[in-house]
This record gives structure tokens, sequence and C-alpha cells, in this order.
């Protein structure tokens, strides 16, 4: 039998204990208010046989944009790879490479690809694919609105976030309008996912990031989630190197206070955690809690991973305005910004309820991709 799933879920705020809770903003009223740049942390090396273009897209999917590349240079669709899935609502640059062997792209290139709210800004080549994952960060520019901004406290509650981090939540993007692809990820998972139910392995990914941020939600009620537990697997901030804590020194405990390095949560799959001690308790806990979940997510082959329960905001940025304020930070590959804005402005998207209906649906469009 399928494990019922409440939603909305009460994943909590981490400021709400500090500051109450946020009062209501908008933060995607249009597709401007939403600014997203890929960071690589490399170029292109200028010469192979794939076709690397850096692209401009506004109320768009990395998707669609994938398929209009493939049509406009006359390549099957398999031919085409990008790094990340950016929001439709928003102005978003990435990069997509298009496999050209012997061949240079149509003369008529960004003519065609103008037919959409497309911008072809560079050209280069490289020896590779773009793969998923493979850039660095996003560096994000967003928009507030709202009674928010008349929140004495929202300056505090930006700088606290600063200094100590965010929960890095997945957000609400991940789980589809009113958690339906959580749902269907329960259904299948109980009878056994198949490749033909899930091609893009989307509910897998849904009910992976509803077990993590289950066990961040407990770990911010009881006040560990950024600092290490004995035995806990800690993660260096902007890198995927981890190792396990086995003791907590004062040094690894100064470490975590000044963001370097972060304590983490498991993506649950088939093989075994090498956490110990008190932090390993935590995730049997969860198993037992959804055993469900676990037991389908590990029958699908899913390989266990491991995330960081806290972001650091890069090169944060706040400028307050009379009825607007812009925030801008860089987050890594895989994280939302959603998780930031939850914690300062109140709105239903980010409480993970159904969108409003209206003429600020757009505000939270829930049929975005999750930015990674």
């Amino acid at each position: 039998m399928a494990e019922a799933i409440r939603w909305p879920p009460h994943w909590p705020r981490v400021l709400d204990a500090r500051f109450g809770a946020p009062r209501p903003g908008a933060y995607r009223a249009r597709a401007e208010d939403f600014r997203v740049e890929e960071c690589l942390g490399f170029a292109p090396e200028g010469q192979g046989e794939h076709l690397w273009l850096w692209v401009e897209k506004r109320d768009l999917t990395t998707a669609m944009v994938a398929r209009q590349l493939a049509r406009a240079c006359e390549v099957a669709p398999r031919a085409v790879g990008y790094a990340g899935m950016k929001d439709r609502v928003a102005v978003t640059r990435q990069w997509f490479s298009v496999h050209l062997p012997g061949r240079e792209a149509p003369d008529d290139l960004a003519a065609r690809l103008s037919e959409m709210p497309l911008a072809l800004l560079e050209a280069s080549r490289h020896p590779r694919k773009l793969k998923r994952g493979v850039h660095r960060a996003n560096r994000f520019r967003l928009r507030l609105t709202g009674e928010a901004l008349a929140d004495p406290e929202l300056p505090a509650r930006w700088d606290w976030l600063c200094r100590h981090g965010v929960p890095n939540y997945f957000g609400p993007q991940r789980f589809g309008p009113e958690g339906r692809n959580l749902q269907r990820a329960v259904s299948v998972l109980a009878r056994g996912w198949r490749k033909r139910d899930d091609r893009d392995g989307m509910l897998l990914s849904a009910a992976r990031s509803y077990l993590f941020n289950t066990l961040l939600a407990g770990r911010i009620v009881d006040g560990s989630w950024a600092t290490p537990l004995p035995g806990e697997v800690v993660i260096l901030d902007g890198s995927s190197s981890q190792f396990v804590a086995e003791t907590l020194e004062a040094s690894l405990v100064e470490r975590a206070e000044r963001l370097d390095l972060h304590p983490s949560g498991v993506l649950w799959g088939q093989g075994r955690s090498v956490a110990r001690g008190e932090a390993l308790a935590r995730e049997q806990a969860l198993a037992e809690a959804c055993p469900a979940l676990c037991a389908g997510l590990e029958r699908a082959g899913v390989r266990l991973a491991r995330r960081a329960l806290r972001l650091r905001l890069e090169a944060p940025r706040l400028e307050p305005g009379e009825d607007e304020a812009w925030l801008s930070f860089t987050l890594p590959r895989g994280a939302f910004a959603t998780a930031v804005l939850r914690e300062l402005v109140a709105h239903p998207t980010l409480s993970f309820q159904s969108p409003p209906r209206g003429p600020e649906q757009g505000a939270a469009d829930a049929s975005t991709a999750a930015v990674q």
C-alpha cells in the first residue's frame, strides 16, 4: 500500500523563531523580475565538434530552447546538450551545445532563433557535449514587491542569512502543482518504478527531494541544521568533497560557523550510508517514517548520494527602494532561489501551497522548471 503524503507539508523556515513569520510579498509578477545567469566556471576551448551557444531566453523552458536549437541546426534532439534546467517565467542566460562535426551552423541561425523570445549572445567551439551538472553555480537577480518591503526587520533577516546561511530546501517546482509529481511518485514506487513511467526521472527526483526536505525540516526544528552532529558527513563549501566528522572538534565547529563546511543530508537510494552515530540515527528514523518511499527508491536502482543542508550566499546584495527591492546572490548548482525567498516573504507557493489564480499567477507559476 502506498504511503499517504500530506500536502502542503510543514517545512519550517529558520528565521521565524528569530523574527517571526515574514510579511506577504510578490517575487515574480513578470519574467523580468526573475533573472538567472548560469556560471560555468570555465570557457569553451574555441575548437571541436560541438558548437556552444550562449543564449538569453524569456518565458521559455530550457527544453523548449533545446528543441528549437535542434530544428534550427537541423540535428536530432539528442545532439543538443545543456548543463541545467532554468525557470520558464524568467529572463535567463545559459549555455547550450550542438553537435556539428565537420560543418558550420546555418548562416541564418540567429534569425531562426528570433522566432521565439530568444537571443543568441555568443558562439564558440568545444571538443565535448555540454553535460548536465557541469556548471558551477547560478547568479540570481530578483525583484521583490508587496507588504514585506515595509517590514523593518527585512534588512536584519537578509543580513542573518548572509552571515549564517540558508536552509537548502528543494523548491516547490520539484514537486509540481499541489504536489502532484510527488503523489505520482508515491503510486509509481509502490507498484515498482519503470523507466517508461518516468523517462526523465522526475518522479524519482520528487521522492528523494521530499525525503531530504523532511530530514532538513527536522534538523531545523531541533536547531542542528547548521551544526554538525557526531558522525556527520560534512561537505566542503563550494565543493563536492566530503568527509565524516567522527568527533566534533572545536576547529570543525568553527569552520561550520564561518560557512566553510556544512552538515549534509541523505538523498535516498541504494548503498550504505557512511554517516555514524547520531547523524546515522536521523537517517534511520527517516526510513522508519517513510518506509515505502525509501524502499521504492532502492528497488528503482537510484544510488545513494548526499546534499548539503545549508547554502552560503555568494556575493549577496540587497538594494531596497520605495516600492521594490532587488536581491542579488549566487547559489551552487542544484540550489533553489525559492529557498532564499521563503525566508524573506510570505507567498502561497513558497509554503508549497497551490499557486494563486489571477493576474499575479506568474509570480509563482508552478509549471516552471527547477533552476539547477
